[in-house]
């Protein structure tokens, strides 16, 4: 399925872009994470399991477990403080 993907603040600068459209196969969130880490280089050291980094899926926070569908958004952020 076709997704779009979205890398905002410090996830966006190591990415080196804003948004891609990707093929997966993933069917989840945390299994679309696990597609992009195989992938090695930035997207490894962006969202590696050790970084905290928060999942939206069509503009909603969602968890690792939310199902992936054709035409998808999703959404990657790293953690924000505030101040």
């Amino acid at each position: 399925m076709n997704v779009t993907l979205r890398y905002f603040a410090s996830i966006r600068e190591t990415l080196g872009q804003g948004s891609e459209l990707v093929q997966t196969e993933a069917s989840t969130l945390g299994a679309l994470r696990d597609e992009l880490i195989a992938r090695g280089g930035a997207h490894a050291e962006a969202l590696a399991r050790g970084r905290p980094v928060r999942l939206a899926l069509n503009q909603t926070m969602s968890d690792e477990t939310a199902a992936l569908s054709e035409g998808a958004e999703v959404g990657f952020f790293p953690p924000v403080t505030g101040g």
